[in-house]
């Protein structure tokens, strides 16, 4: 009797578990969102975009600058007809009228672009004009009355809220993700849109999505799903978007003008770690440490200098060093502001005239590129123009912090310049991230650094976790 009284107060605790656990699921179900009215409504102006270049034909090195005679083509080997190597991505329509947003990327260098509607109608796209430090491209379709999609606004967007895609992830059409947003106002490594504050979402984004728009629970946009961070080629948690109130200021002037103006300082600079921020005498680690201010800039005109930590910029703070490109390259140019900066642990304050970047600038921006801590412990960011001719180096990367780790075993030093990493030449930023995301463990690697000048080798060898 005892045995059965104490069996069934056991059956009772596990079907009152149960009960529990059940109404906590149904509660949490109720609570989740339903998209498919959002995704009825939103869908028919979301479009497939198949973007087609032709292969250039591949001229033998020593008469890659000269002009060929047709005649004497034939003779060369390994010198293939042009054959179209089509890409693919999505977009949305944005007026009725027929214009289509997207990313730069997916129709860059395209020769012919088709825009595929919802309703299988397949229509060739003019390009109005691109962006590539927005990675943003506005193209026209001869169509009216089209569906076009409702403007949210991304400034209203917060963390944790749920949002939505609709794309064509390798080609499979109207294909909607969900997710929430992860955080605001990121900036991303070695990436050229350095002007770009992104949304990243754990919404899964694949090849093909590109371009595509990121909903709110509204049903209005928000986004422009641009770019994943990967280490397989595929979706791993973390993708981003293009706001919408930056889109919206790119598609403006691209309509008036087909370019995109935007304002120019004319510094380079480096964020305020923990002991910066102490030997600066700052109270926290924050703001835009200027490591050096380019001849002839708004900022040397203004009196700004090496060693200034811009804190505040036409009224908008500066909390991280990466976010006074957005808060400047979205001031028209010509513009007068207030700029507040800390110098020599006094804060102080100057107007300056933004100017125009120009594309001699938008080069050197391509030196400041630079890769956060990775595997071999060290920080790194591409050379400009001045770079290479102080250390007499034509390509590769520069040291600007190294770690306790493999990088500092080395021997490697903050200011060497890496040019080679397991025999293969480093080009940038970019090559070298995917080196290092590639290498072995337990592996020794050689590495070329040049230091003060004169190039050596030295061995890496990633330890195994």
């Amino acid at each position: 009797m005892y045995i059965r009284l104490d069996l069934l107060k056991k059956l009772a605790v596990v079907v009152l578990t149960l009960w529990l656990s059940l109404s906590a699921f149904l509660s949490y179900a109720a609570q989740l969102p339903d998209f498919t009215k959002l995704v009825e409504k939103a869908s028919p102006a979301v479009v497939n975009i198949t973007a087609t270049r032709e292969t250039r034909e591949q001229v033998p090195e020593e008469f890659e600058h000269r002009e060929i005679p047709d005649f004497f083509r034939h003779f060369f080997r390994n010198y293939p007809a042009p054959t179209p190597q089509p890409s693919a991505g999505s977009g949305f329509i944005i007026s009725s009228d027929g214009y289509i947003l997207t990313n730069n990327h997916v129709v860059e260098g395209a020769d012919s672009i088709i825009v595929a509607l919802a309703d299988r109608r397949e229509r060739e796209a003019v390009l109005v004009g691109a962006d590539e430090l927005s990675d943003l491209a506005l193209l026209k379709i001869d169509e009216k009355n089209l569906p076009s999609v409702e403007i949210g606004q991304s400034s209203q967007l917060k963390p944790g809220e749920w949002v939505l895609a609709i794309g064509s992830p390798f080609g499979f059409e109207y294909s909607v993700t969900a997710g929430i947003v992860s955080a605001m106002g990121r900036s991303l490594p070695d990436s050229s849109a350095s002007y770009v504050p992104f949304i990243q979402t754990d919404v899964a984004i694949n090849p093909g999505n590109s371009g595509g728009p990121l909903f709110n629970l509204d049903g209005k946009v928000v986004g422009i799903n641009s770019q994943i961070f990967t280490r397989s080629g595929g979706f791993m948690g973390l993708s981003f978007a293009i706001p919408i109130d930056v889109a919206l200021d790119v598609v403006r002037q691209l309509k008036d003008k087909g370019s995109v103006a935007r304002g120019w300082l004319g510094v380079l600079i480096q964020r305020v770690d923990r002991d910066l921020a102490e030997s600066f005498s700052l109270d926290r680690p924050a703001g835009a440490l200027i490591s050096q201010v380019l001849p002839g800039s708004p900022a040397e005109e203004a009196g700004l200098r090496e060693g200034d930590i811009i804190v505040e910029f036409d009224g908008k703070k500066i909390d991280l060093s990466s976010e006074l490109p957005q808060v400047v390259g979205r001031i028209p140019p010509n513009t007068e502001v207030n700029v507040l900066f800390v110098r020599e642990g006094q804060k102080k304050s100057i107007k300056l005239r933004v100017g125009l970047l120009q594309e001699t600038e938008r080069t050197l921006l391509g030196g400041l590129q630079q890769s956060g801590s990775n595997q071999l412990g060290m920080d790194v960011r591409g050379l400009t123009d001045d770079d290479k001719s102080r250390f007499g180096a034509t390509s590769g990367v520069i040291v600007t912090r190294v770690f306790a780790g493999p990088a500092a075993q080395a021997g490697i030093q903050q200011g060497d310049v890496l040019t080679m990493i397991d025999s293969e030449r480093i080009t940038s930023v970019r090559s070298f991230e995917e080196k290092v995301a590639g290498l072995k463990k337990e592996v020794a690697i050689s590495i070329r650094v040049v230091r003060n000048g004169s190039p050596m080798f030295l061995v890496i060898k990633i330890p195994a976790d």
